[in-house]
């Protein structure tokens, strides 16, 4: 990655949150940032990245974006706005270097976006391509291959998704305390959308997104400050941080996934496992259990247990139960029999998916999960063939590498 493309990770998201707050356009302060980038190849030659890189790109995007408001008709209210809210001093502008913005500011910005990227009147995949957009700095080729979509249909869900906002009038501040709770299981099912396209990607050449990963914990962790006693942010924010806990060993030496149950599990980060079981159980003492909360006490019994099969697999099928009771979906039932494997046996866990089949066809782990049960049975060319069905549904590289190998024993 060259240090342009680190800055654009690091800046792009901030800049546009507070451009976008200024004129109350997420699309068109996404346009003015991604101008500004454009703008900095042209400048920055041979990868020189001023000393005030955050300034240097917040006051070109503020100019790109006047300029854009100056073309259009519909721009004089916006370009008021805009106005109104400049600095002195354009060098110091909006960048983290001597710019006297406080980190709260900033963090506000960037919840206030991910709430109007929420909006309601949105569909949820355009909330999803929108805060990749918008929040995570995605391109929107980057998107595209991630929801597996060709680049122009792509560019028009987004333009839909600005113009639907632009008609809501969305607000791009954190909405009222009296309004959060309404909004608030809209935001978080997105940033766990987010999370596990950075955690696994779903497309692309990368096998993950690390920064998309961090940023959605940034987020949750922001909420998390704005929300602390909401049992649901606490539960999905202590889930997040034991998945993260395990993210240097999810790949070897030469980036092939290793699975679960192969994992060095003295190299899992401690220190994020003992917070996330903290937050756990602050969320717990609640009383108000909700999907990320079950979620997370999975995700503990896994970082708690001494290996793999010493897991407790019974606690863990009594939650899938409980999962899905809270969020009926045939993926639950799916989890819910790896652990029947361990408890019953792969005879009863087979039985268990085997209604599944019809609406799992298009899902690889469906395959993957019947052929791991199939071949301890013994049946191995059934094995084999609901293993070439999962790597053909596969997107993510180190997945269809894995597959590839067992195929291969």
């Amino acid at each position: 990655m060259t240090r342009l493309e680190q800055v654009y990770r690091q800046e792009a998201a901030r800049i546009t949150a507070a451009l976008a707050a200024r004129i109350g356009d997420v699309g068109l302060a996404a346009d003015a940032v991604q101008d500004a980038f454009l703008e900095a190849i042209e400048h920055w030659r041979d990868g020189e990245v001023p000393p005030n890189y955050g300034g240097w790109l917040a006051t070109t995007a503020r100019r790109k974006a006047i300029d854009r408001l100056r073309r259009a008709r519909a721009g004089q209210e916006k370009l008021a706005l805009l106005a109104a809210t400049m600095t002195g001093e354009d060098g110091n502008e909006g960048g983290h270097e001597g710019n006297g913005v406080g980190a709260d500011s900033v963090d506000d910005e960037l919840l206030g976006m991910i709430f109007a990227c929420c909006h309601p009147a949105l569909p949820r995949e355009s909330q999803i391509a929108l805060t990749l957009r918008a929040v995570c700095g995605l391109t929107t080729a980057e998107i595209a291959a991630a929801f597996l979509a060709a680049e122009p249909a792509m560019t028009q869900r987004l333009l839909r998704a600005r113009k639907a906002l632009r008609a809501a009038h969305a607000d791009l501040r954190v909405p009222d305390p009296d309004e959060l709770a309404g909004r608030l299981a809209e935001v978080l099912a997105v940033i766990y959308l987010v999370f596990n396209e950075g955690y696994l990607a779903s497309a692309g050449r990368q096998p993950a997104r690390r920064d998309l990963a961090a940023q959605a914990v940034t987020l949750t962790r922001l909420l998390h400050r704005l929300m602390p006693r909401e049992p649901e942010v606490l539960g999905l924010l202590a889930l997040l941080l034991l998945h993260e806990s395990r993210a240097a060993t999810r790949f070897d030496g030469w980036g092939r996934l290793v699975r679960l149950a192969d994992q060095d599990r003295a190299r899992w980060n401690r220190t994020l496992i003992t917070e996330a079981t903290r937050l756990l159980d602050r969320a717990l003492a609640l009383r108000a259990p909700g999907p990320y909360q079950v979620q997370a006490a999975i995700a503990a019994l896994h970082a708690e247990a001494p290996g793999y099969e010493q897991t407790d697999w019974v606690q863990i099928r009594l939650l899938y139960d409980r999962l899905q009771a809270l969020t009926p979906s045939p993926v639950v039932l799916l989890n819910r029999a790896v652990a029947t494997r361990y408890v019953v046996g792969p005879e009863a866990a087979l039985a268990e998916i085997k209604p599944l089949a019809s609406e799992l066809d298009g899902y690889r782990l469906f395959h993957a999960l019947r052929a791991g049960l199939l071949a301890r049975l013994g049946r191995e060319d059934e094995a084999a063939a609901a293993r070439e069905r999962a790597l053909a549904l596969a997107g993510n590289p180190a997945e269809r590498e894995l597959l590839a190998r067992q195929l291969s024993l």
